[in-house]
């Protein structure tokens, strides 16, 4: 059925696809946590691997809210993976199981998140007039500026 939300067809065609790419992004993301979580050494790994367990649970959560975002705008989520990497403005790196590594590489990935999300904030309100899915990426931003902030606080340099 017809999406009639007050926002002209082709403007909710331009988010969701802004939103396909902010799904890939958040889905490498995750996967990048999880991984770490999984490979994680040293003396503090106890706390690490708690740590990045907290932060691909968030993860996951707004990868959910990003999909039925785009669902309610009236268009279908990108879900194969082949997709997501295509999508994605991340980058896979190498394998490391040094924590300063791993830590730079998160927040390096969500501060690219971060920049997107800005960007998508005033485009969608200003030049989609979608004041919902500008609401809703302002949501995110705040979340993904938390999570770098705590994965910040980890690098001594």
């Amino acid at each position: 059925m017809k999406v009639n939300i007050g926002v002209p067809d082709k403007h909710l065609q331009a988010v969701a696809n802004r939103l396909q790419v902010l799904l890939a992004d958040e889905h490498v993301l995750y996967t990048k946590t999880r991984n770490f979580h999984w490979n994680v050494v040293g003396d503090n790994f106890s706390e690490m691997h708690l740590f990045y367990e907290k932060q691909y649970g968030e993860l996951a959560e707004i990868i959910d809210e990003v999909a039925e975002r785009i669902r309610m705008i009236g268009h279908f989520s990108t879900g194969r993976l082949g997709d997501f990497l295509k999508l994605t403005n991340l980058v896979e790196q190498e394998y490391t199981d040094k924590q300063t590594q791993q830590v730079k590489y998160l927040l390096d990935d969500h501060e690219t998140i971060i920049r997107s999300l800005r960007e998508m904030i005033t485009e969608f309100a200003d030049k989609h007039k979608d004041l919902g899915s500008s609401d809703f990426v302002t949501g995110l931003l705040r979340q993904h500026e938390k999570m770098a902030w705590m994965l910040r606080s980890y690098v001594t340099k």
